[in-house]
């Protein structure tokens, strides 16, 4: 079965972060959700608190995703965070995919990881994506990049992940359950 971890930090996006742990759990992907602040609450920018399902310091196993929501200042808790920049290089040098929504494809972009790579983000926050091809979709794939562009994109993006992970038939199968139109 496919592992997913969905990365808070405190100003974390909450539907960004949720609407994938639902989704995905919902087409039977196993998700969980990591903390990087040393704490299991975490409260998102519009100041709702989550418990998350671990702490970073307690990953053991390898997923096959990893998952940054964006919001602020969430995105910049989690550039902020060595041991999550470590995970990331680790990642993509295994090529295992690397998801993010909103203002967090900024992340893997000042890591340097989007060179020359098709990638979406907020509007506005484009510099962050150094040397990217930006594009405007609702979400983009190139390789093991998954990035979309904010919270309005959020059941697209969710959608897409479950078309990697399951395929596109449960994709399909969980937007009609959520009455979701594509």
């Amino acid at each position: 079965m496919d592992q997913v971890y969905v990365f808070l930090a405190e100003g974390f996006e909450e539907v960004e972060a949720l609407t994938p742990v639902d989704l995905l759990r919902r087409a039977g992907v196993s998700v969980s959700t990591v903390s990087v602040t040393g704490a299991l609450e975490v409260t998102g920018s519009h100041k709702i608190t989550i418990k998350a399902d671990m702490l970073f310091e307690d990953l053991k196993e390898e997923a096959d995703m990893l998952v940054l929501p964006g919001g602020m200042p969430g995105t910049i808790h989690l550039k902020e965070h060595e041991k999550l920049a470590e995970l990331i290089q680790s990642y993509n040098g295994k090529e295992k995919y690397l998801a993010a929504i909103c203002a967090a494809p900024t992340v893997y972009g000042e890591m340097g990881l989007l060179a020359g790579r098709k990638a979406a983000c907020y509007p506005g926050m484009e510099e962050g994506l150094l040397s990217a091809d930006v594009c405007y979709d609702n979400v983009a794939v190139d390789g093991n990049f998954i990035t979309s562009r904010g919270l309005g994109t959020a059941i697209d993006f969710s959608l897409k992940l479950i078309e990697i992970l399951v395929s596109k038939d449960k994709a399909d199968e969980i937007a009609k359950k959520v009455v979701y139109r594509r």
